[in-house]
């Protein structure tokens, strides 16, 4: 039985956010507190999102084709939040070092 290349990539993307999941909470002891640290658990729970999302993927197809769109938009969303407070968080570390 071949093997669907959607489902190929669905596999690697899972495995890629189970790791990102992973790394996220064994950096979280090193993480100080103050707004550093409050915006590694925004992060950290959005990554729980993504992965959630992530492992739900193979079921999506059950769902009718307005909902579907609506969790593409809800991931498209979710993503862009992501890359703000990366950036954001970013920006800090930057300025800190800067000091």
């Amino acid at each position: 039985m071949p093997i669907d290349t959607t489902f190929a990539v669905s596999v690697a993307a899972m495995a890629v956010m189970l790791y990102a999941l992973w790394q996220v909470i064994r950096l979280r002891g090193q993480v100080p507190g103050g707004v550093v640290g409050r915006t590694w658990n925004v992060l950290t729970g959005l990554v729980v999102l993504f992965a959630v999302g992530y492992i739900a993927m193979p079921f999506l197809g059950e769902l009718s084709p307005e909902i579907l769109r609506l969790a593409v938009a809800g991931i498209f969303l979710f993503g862009a939040v992501y890359v703000v407070v990366t950036i954001r968080l970013i920006h800090r570390v930057i300025q800190v070092l800067a000091e």
